[in-house]
């Protein structure tokens, strides 16, 4: 069975419209998908509303106990809700989750160092049967990035780092592929021009775009992922707008060697 992880930006929750066209696009896709989301900009629309400082660090939020209460109620509450109702309304019977559901997705807190990024988690391990559960039923699950520490606690994961450690997992159960839906359409070779978007990226590319510091904050942990996901067997790796989705010819293509 082919099973397609897609990983999609919060944004589309705050407008109705694009959220429906990408509903639309999510149920046509052929085989199961799985989709993974953040919430990033609604969590920064709370804090600010609270008045609570926010900080990133290369695309990645630091999160201190009340940031997680904002991340949680974004991105397990509305966020996660609103992509649930839009997959409904599309026709596909969907089921939201978060990481810490069925012990979904198990995480270590990252220790302090240089930088204490708070309660934020990297991801140990996936449980890739419980998510079977949902998608050889037929249903649609939609991963909010809230994940398990090892003590119980909530802890918040980068979005792309879940999806990818997500498709990684179920790699030994499917035919799997990942797709990173980016507003920018694919990885640019020149930040500055929106139409050089590459149509592959290796890693021999990928490092001469780090030397050139080519690649946005945001990006980073995408194409990071994006690699480890080809390394654990994911079939194939695409960035691409969510308006191309499905569109084998648009977006950039990630390969492995």
């Amino acid at each position: 069975m082919n099973c397609t992880v897609i990983k999609v930006g919060g944004t589309f929750a705050e407008n109705e419209e694009k959220l429906d066209r990408l509903a639309a696009r999510l149920a046509a896709f052929p085989g199961m998908i799985v989709v993974v989301h953040g919430g990033g900009v609604l969590a920064d629309k709370l804090c600010d509303a609270l008045a609570i400082p926010r900080e990133k660090i290369d695309g990645r939020r630091v999160t201190d106990d009340e940031t997680l209460r904002v991340t949680v109620m974004a991105y397990a509450g509305w966020v996660n809700k609103s992509i649930v109702a839009a997959l409904q309304r599309a026709g596909v019977n969907a089921c939201g989750l978060s990481g810490c559901d069925e012990r979904l997705v198990v995480s270590a807190r990252r220790p302090a160092g240089t930088i204490d990024w708070g309660r934020v988690g990297d991801v140990e391990r996936v449980n890739a049967h419980a998510i079977a559960r949902f998608v050889n039923r037929g249903v649609a699950p939609v991963i909010s990035p809230i994940t398990l520490g090892a003590g119980g606690e909530l802890l918040n994961t980068n979005a792309d780092s879940v999806a990818g450690a997500v498709a990684g997992a179920l790699v030994n159960l499917y035919t799997v592929d990942l797709i990173f839906c980016v507003d920018a359409g694919g990885v640019l070779a020149d930040p500055a021009d929106p139409a050089s978007i590459l149509p592959a990226l290796t890693r021999r590319d990928r490092e001469a775009l780090d030397r050139e510091k080519a690649i946005s904050a945001g990006m980073i942990p995408k194409l990071d992922n994006a690699f480890r996901a080809l390394d654990a067997g994911a079939r194939s790796v695409r960035l691409v707008h969510p308006d191309d989705l499905g569109n084998e010819e648009r977006g950039t293509k990630i390969i492995a060697p």
